[in-house]
């Protein structure tokens, strides 16, 4: 058999527990269990030609001859319809559980996928073949009278069916004759299972319908922005309120290029954006839950560096391992767990987390509003960027080998100063507010005396410095500077001149561990998007984010950089920082409802 190089044209399932990723072929190549940065029972995506035809479950059409894909609309219910060349067809629809029940959120670690046949005679054959130990393991099973039972160490599986388990445990081919139903889930029985596959579609579809309906979209581009913000969701956990910055690891940001780092843990930057972008779209629940996500890091941290990266069970050691038995992506590996990048000193963090829960302060549709308690825990927060914004970091591109004052991070750290002062102030904390008043004005002369670099008549990414970096055209969106001021237009000018290529732009072009990028980096594009707009060249940048989304997926998704030159998406998948990015534009661009008719 010919096996299909693995690609990123990949569907994301979800219910803000685990999730999974489908590929053209429904077959399902990466899911961690029991929760989104858990050991893959399907990962086959990082298997290489070791596994191929492993770590994966499969629906297999015999004679296959094509395919085509949807998302049922409004949801994270995806539709596939496979060919034979035979004249038969078979549709698959997958889901991960996600509905209301007893008044509480039913979000079971299961995968439910119902196959019929639409026509002919179609022959399929079932592999189902976890893993365990990142692939190092195949599962042993045992058998019962309508499930077989996946032992993956620790963990145990029971896929529970209406189809011959005989069949599949043998991976022997047979006729779909009639509709079939699979639930994969937690070792527990499963009555009534056919009313089971129906009644949890049609409770699923209603959610993320439901969910759908309440989002405060753009005029324009809702399509893009609806499969945006639910993938968004996807990539939060809900049991803590983390946000995964991906749902993959190792994935390479471009070929043989080493760049493969583990995404699935929440970085306070990341997350700032996704919460503050899905409060625009007045998915305020997401900020709710993160503030709680939050609170306990804050309540556990001591004095220091407020370390970047956690994981999504408040985890503070994530130490880096590479994996040899696992070939990678393609077979570029290493395939890495882990990220050194948690014990880095990175001072934006500080700023992340206050803008990140500042609106719980000022919104009143909010069941727990920011009040005295929240703001104190901030204050030590501030205390700590008002210390830390002149000191050398790691910068938000996460160098490994030299540090540096980075512009980024110093105005992020005046960031949190001067949203403070705004806080105090709405809760009548006058003296507390001039406090914060009088640091963020002082660290604001500071930040501009030297990052300002009169020889290139731009702002620099670093003090005293002179390269660039695509951070910079966040200036004006942080409030730091005026779009309309000379200096930022300037800024923009220069990094135009030499990160921008075509459509694209370059985060950097300064060479770091691994030599100079290649590849341009998703968010940074949409941020010259978004400073094209905020500088009055809007027809330009609605050209360009057009352009910009025609490089998703076939089903709407970003990664996390695009090749300038082949259109190609590299990097862990899907990428929040990528689908925040595309929200913000849609929103800035759209035109506004009240001038639509």
């Amino acid at each position: 058999m010919q096996h299909p190089q693995p690609t990123l044209e990949l569907a994301v399932l979800g219910n803000c527990s685990i999730a999974a990723l489908v590929d053209e072929r429904a077959r399902i190549v990466w899911c961690c269990i029991p929760r989104l940065d858990g050991d893959p029972a399907f990962c086959n995506l990082l298997g290489g030609d070791k596994l191929a035809d492993d770590g994966l479950w499969d629906i297999e059409l015999l004679d296959f001859a094509t395919s085509s894909q949807r998302y049922v609309p409004n949801s994270a219910i995806l539709e596939t319809i496979l060919e034979d060349n035979r004249g038969g067809a078979i549709k698959i629809i997958d889901f991960i559980p996600r509905f209301y029940r007893h008044r509480r959120t039913f979000r079971p670690v299961s995968i439910v996928r119902l196959i019929e046949p639409l026509r002919g005679v179609p022959r399929i054959r079932v592999r189902l073949r976890p893993r365990y130990d990142y692939g190092e393991h195949a599962a042993t099973t045992t058998r019962g009278s309508n499930h077989i039972r996946y032992l993956l160490g620790s963990e145990v599986l029971r896929l529970t069916t209406d189809a011959p388990p005989s069949l599949i445990r043998s991976e022997t081919p047979f006729v779909l004759e009639r509709p079939l139903t699979m639930v994969l889930g937690a070792d527990e029985p499963v009555t009534d299972l056919a009313l089971i596959g129906v009644d949890w579609y049609e409770q699923t579809l209603e959610y993320w319908r439901e969910w759908t309906r309440q989002l405060a979209l753009p005029f324009e581009w809702q399509d893009a922005v609806i499969r945006a913000a639910i993938t968004l969701k996807v990539c939060s956990y809900e049991e803590t309120g983390g946000i995964v910055a991906a749902l993959t690891t190792s994935v390479p940001e471009y070929a043989d290029s080493g760049r493969n780092w583990d995404y699935r843990y929440c970085w306070l930057r990341d997350t700032f954006f996704v919460v503050q972008t899905l409060n625009r779209l007045s998915v305020t629940r997401t900020m709710e839950n993160y503030i709680s996500y939050i609170t306990n890091i804050v309540t556990g941290w001591d004095e220091g560096p407020l370390q970047p990266i956690f994981g999504i069970g408040l985890e503070t050691h994530l130490t880096e391992h590479e994996l040899d038995h696992l070939p990678g992506y393609r077979g570029m590996g290493p395939v890495r767990t882990g990220n050194g990048a948690y014990d880095q000193i990175q001072n934006d963090g500080y700023g992340s987390v206050i803008l990140a829960v500042a609106q719980s302060f000022f919104d009143q549709r909010l069941a727990r509003p920011g009040g005295v308690g929240l703001f104190k825990q901030l204050e030590r927060l501030g205390e700590e960027a008002a210390r830390r914004w002149i000191e050398p970091d790691a910068g938000l591109w996460e160098f490994r080998t030299r540090a540096e004052v980075h512009t980024h991070s110093s105005v992020m750290c005046w960031a949190a100063c001067d949203r403070l002062h705004r806080i105090a102030v709405r809760l009548g904390l006058h003296d507390r507010a001039e406090v914060w008043r009088d640091r963020a004005q002082r660290m604001h002369a500071g930040i501009w005396e030297r990052a300002w670099n009169e020889k290139r008549s731009s702002f620099v990414a670093t003090f005293d410095g002179e390269d660039l970096d695509g951070s910079l055209l966040l200036l004006q969106e942080l409030g730091f500077v005026r779009a309309d001021d000379p200096r930022f237009l300037s800024t923009l000018k220069a990094i135009e001149s030499e990160l921008r290529e075509g459509d694209h732009l370059f985060r950097y072009r300064r060479a770091d561990d691994f030599g100079p990028p290649e590849i341009s980096f998703v968010i940074c594009s949409f941020w010259l998007v978004e400073a094209l707009a905020a500088v009055g060249r809007r027809a330009e940048a609605r050209e360009i984010f057009e352009r910009l989304l025609s490089h998703r997926s076939k089903l709407g998704l970003l990664s996390e950089g695009i090749d300038p030159k082949s259109g190609a998406l590299w990097g862990n998948f899907p990428q929040s920082y990528s689908m925040v990015g595309l929200i913000r534009a849609a929103i800035r661009l759209s035109t506004a409802w009240e001038d639509a008719f």
